[in-house]
């Protein structure tokens, strides 16, 4: 009995470390590596305006936005929304809003789904697209973690954003 006491406590210790140590890594590391791909989709919208320009007024059937619009604002969304990503700068509001872009970007282009959209969601197509929108959910689900922004200004402010529920009486 004495036997699996200590081994439970080894695995208790080995959890909390691994949550405390390996947990805070992993979600950088899936900030990070969501942010790269955004950003690099970004660099290439940019470095050739023509080329996106004839993709989305082709190609990409962005629901709601014409064209030219929906060009510009993904070129800018890319370059701008993986930095605040990886920074962990309002984690779980910018991975939920990356979260939606990347399903509006997959709905767009068809031809991520040349099998269809059900059985690719099923099967082998759009596969970065899935590992992307898991990484972000894990970021939406658990905050991006010790190693951001946020958990450095959650510190130096320790009560901002949440309301005092002690009442002032006059004297």
């Amino acid at each position: 009995m004495r036997m699996l006491h200590t081994l439970a406590s080894c695995y208790t210790r080995g959890a909390d470390l691994a949550a405390r140590w390996l947990g805070p890594v992993a979600l950088l590391l899936m900030r990070i590596w969501v942010g790269l791909a955004f950003w690099h989709a970004g660099v290439v919208k940019f470095d050739d305006p023509y080329g996106t320009h004839f993709l989305f007024n082709t190609m990409y059937q962005v629901p709601l936005l014409s064209p030219d619009l929906a060009a510009f604002l993904g070129t800018w969304i890319e370059l701008i929304t993986p930095w605040l990503l990886g920074l962990g700068v309002a984690g779980r509001l910018t991975a939920i809003f990356l979260f939606v872009y990347n399903v509006i970007a997959v709905i767009s282009y068809s031809a991520l789904w040349p099998h269809g959209f059900w059985n690719g969601l099923i099967g082998g197509d759009f596969n970065d697209h899935k590992v992307w929108a898991i990484m972000l959910l894990a970021v939406i689900a658990w905050g991006p973690g010790a190693l951001s922004v946020d958990r450095l200004l959650a510190r130096l402010w320790p009560n901002a954003g949440r309301s005092s529920h002690r009442v002032r009486h006059a004297a």
